[in-house]
């Protein structure tokens, strides 16, 4: 990958998913109503998936997830699109943590870093993330500026960064995020992304 490609702080992946099924999806799992911001997962850490699983007790805490075994919850095996989406980045690289991430009205992310979700940081994992439902006056800001991400694209975002999300419409923000380890094929996709 060229230095061009590794600082860019966001990428726009050659990808592109079908937001109205992402959206029926997430409408069929009837999530419960919530207060300011949800997190939904739809792949885990084993032992929270399935209670017959013990907790590894991790050699050393990796942020690129090796330290434990993953598994999808039910929310994914019963949504045949997002299954889809997802089945895609699992055939190509090692994916991890999967959520669903709902800003309620209204609500705000404070400015904050996530100091392993980044593409220059050794044995780290990076989020991909596919807005589901995004109204047109949510921001999320990356480094000071605004990333104009819509329904049904792929972005990787260097979240190593400062960023905050700010929503100040009448409905919620839905996020799908993919944590995955980068390989070839995803540095290959990145360094055919947009920024």
């Amino acid at each position: 990958m060229n230095a061009t490609t590794t600082s860019r702080d966001r990428i726009r992946l050659p990808l592109k998913f079908d937001a109205e099924r992402l959206r029926r999806d997430v409408a069929a799992l009837d999530l419960p109503a919530f207060v300011y911001y949800d997190s939904v997962p739809l792949r885990a850490p084993a032992h929270l998936v399935d209670a017959s699983v013990p907790f590894p007790p991790p050699a050393e805490d990796y942020a690129d997830g090796s330290w434990t075994d993953w598994l999808d919850t039910p929310l994914l095996r019963n949504s045949n699109y997002l299954r889809e989406v997802v089945d895609k980045f699992r055939e190509n690289c090692t994916v991890n943590l999967i959520r669903l991430l709902r800003l309620a009205p209204g609500a705000e992310v404070k400015e904050h870093t996530d100091p392993t979700l980044g593409l220059h940081v050794e044995r780290s994992m990076i989020r991909l993330t596919i807005p589901v439902q995004v109204p047109t006056s949510v921001q999320f800001i990356l480094n000071g500026t605004e990333v104009p991400m819509r329904p049904g694209e792929c972005w990787y975002l260097r979240l190593t960064d400062p960023h905050r999300v700010l929503n100040p419409s009448a409905e919620e923000r839905i996020n799908l995020t993919i944590d995955v380890v980068p390989n070839e094929w995803v540095r290959g996709l990145l360094g055919g992304g947009i920024s």
